[in-house]
């Protein structure tokens, strides 16, 4: 791309959208079952909400973030669904003002730090503030298709999915990592078609290996939110093939995923 966007307003946007789409759902609705396993759509709202506020005590007092990263790893199959019930078991409203009071709190955190080169502590690798609203545009972007899905709705992709496939591809060998898969030395080509038509590039032009496809797809892969073979997304190499069966953008474990067609497992 001949500029990098703006991931802050960016962030802000991808947040509103999604704001827009359960501002107005009734009780029910709210109730309403997602694909991921016994998530609702509260469920993925009070995540979101959890994670901000996760990164706002990361951001502000490491030592207070380290005692919940001990809790997490203490409980790692319950700690992210615990979290989610806490949420979803609040008031609509109440959880909706508390998504959006968090998220607004730690959009002036992010943007104070932006010129900083401060590392900040996190479930994975420090993150840079850039890294860390990078890493919120994800999950905002992903557990708002869950929202989507459950909701019927159809989103228009944006060009907000460049921050997306970034971070999926520079996830590269944390995937092998978590797999317990040394990661290959040499870097993979990545070619995606974005919405607007423009390629997007990663990687050497004259890397042996390499993956293409339409960005939403790459997208939709590396957030485990479809599966593989429902995509168009395309591996020319073994290393490059075997990325695509477990990439992922997001710390901790690995996911597991969808199965063909869109189900959850």
């Amino acid at each position: 791309m001949s500029e990098l966007p703006s991931v802050f307003d960016d962030l802000r946007e991808e947040s509103d959208e999604l704001d827009a789409l359960v501002a107005r759902l009734d009780r029910e609705r709210w109730a309403a079952p997602t694909p991921a396993p016994r998530w609702t759509v509260a469920h993925q709202i009070a995540h979101l909400a959890w994670t901000d506020r996760a990164a706002l005590l990361a951001m502000g007092d490491a030592e207070a973030f380290a005692k919940e990263v001990e809790k997490a790893i203490a409980a790692p199959e319950s700690f992210v669904d615990d979290g989610a019930d806490e949420g979803a078991a609040q008031q609509p409203d109440v959880l909706l003002a508390r998504w959006r009071a968090g998220r607004e709190e730690l959009q002036k955190v992010l943007r104070d730090a932006a010129t900083s080169r401060t590392k900040f502590p996190w479930y994975g690798p420090p993150m840079s503030a850039a890294s860390m609203a990078t890493g919120r545009l994800m999950e905002t972007w992903a557990h708002g298709q869950d929202v989507a899905d459950a909701l019927g709705v159809v989103r228009a992709p944006t060009g907000r999915l460049w921050h997306v496939a970034r971070i999926g591809v520079r996830a590269r060998n944390f995937a092998f990592a978590v797999h317990g898969i040394e990661a290959p030395a040499e870097e993979f080509r990545v070619e995606l078609r974005s919405p607007s038509g423009e390629v997007w590039t990663f990687g050497p032009e004259d890397a042996p290996q390499r993956v293409t496809g339409p960005a939403l797809d790459f997208c939709l892969l590396v957030t485990q939110r479809a599966h593989r073979d429902d995509l168009a997304v395309r591996a020319d190499g073994p290393d490059a093939d075997r990325w695509l069966g477990i990439a992922q953008a997001f710390a901790g474990p690995p996911g597991p995923g969808r199965t063909a067609q869109g189900q959850a497992r």
